[in-house]
């Protein structure tokens, strides 16, 4: 067999293997839609109690349901910089953290920051670490518009964070949705085209915000 083929033979093995595993990603979420359970009944706590270590008992299905359940913050309120982690949740667990270390951003995601600037519109940025002179570095980049608007996951509002404004590249079409469990914890979908955009969202958690700093200077 020429091995012009035998490439084309591997890359149709990868492209259906890519397919099969992202649908079994989306049935993994659930189908149906919100099942019209409480966030409180869905984590098992109050929502002002709660915190990131009673989201991270969740399965993937009960992640998107309690996204479902919770709801849009008021916008004022979310300000600062908040510390996030990736939800390693489903078949795309061994893969959720290499996304966000290594292809994502120009170092290890470790939060996101906002403001208010406006009545209902703002914008934030990324926080990344990357090592300098053997130790560990903050720096504040890959800006993005926020506003409270329609949900691409259901009828009802979200936090929404539109990075197409100051990004170019596979940025441009990167769109995340946050709802309000208290003000130190939040629920997000990150919606990308690698991983299916809107019809496989992936899950992460924004919480403890401290004061807004603002980004590094280009």
């Amino acid at each position: 067999m020429k091995a012009s083929m035998k490439i084309l033979i591997a890359i149709c093995i990868f492209f259906l293997l890519s397919i099969a595993v992202m649908a079994i990603s989306i049935l993994q979420n659930g189908i149906g839609g919100w099942d019209g359970r409480s966030v409180e009944k869905i984590l098992g706590v109050p929502p002002e109690k709660a915190a990131l270590a009673d989201i991270e008992k969740l399965s993937k299905s009960e992640v998107m349901q309690l996204f479902y359940a919770a709801s849009a913050p008021e916008f004022a309120r979310v300000r600062g910089e908040y510390k996030a982690k990736i939800l390693e949740l489903g078949i795309t667990r061994p893969l959720a953290s290499l996304y966000t270390k290594y292809i994502l951003g120009p170092g290890d995601w470790k939060g996101k920051a906002f403001y208010p600037f406006g009545r209902t519109e703002g914008w934030g940025y990324n926080l990344w670490e990357i090592p300098k002179d053997g130790k560990p570095r903050i720096i504040r980049c890959v800006r993005m518009k926020t506003f409270i608007g329609k949900s691409r996951l259901d009828d009802k509002d979200s936090f929404q964070l539109d990075y197409s404004p100051f990004n170019g590249g596979i940025d441009y079409f990167m769109k995340d949705e946050a709802r309000r469990i208290n003000d130190r914890l939040y629920i997000c979908m990150g919606m990308v085209l690698p991983t299916g955009h809107r019809w496989n969202p992936s899950a992460f958690v924004l919480y403890d915000p401290t004061p807004w700093i603002g980004p590094d200077k280009e």
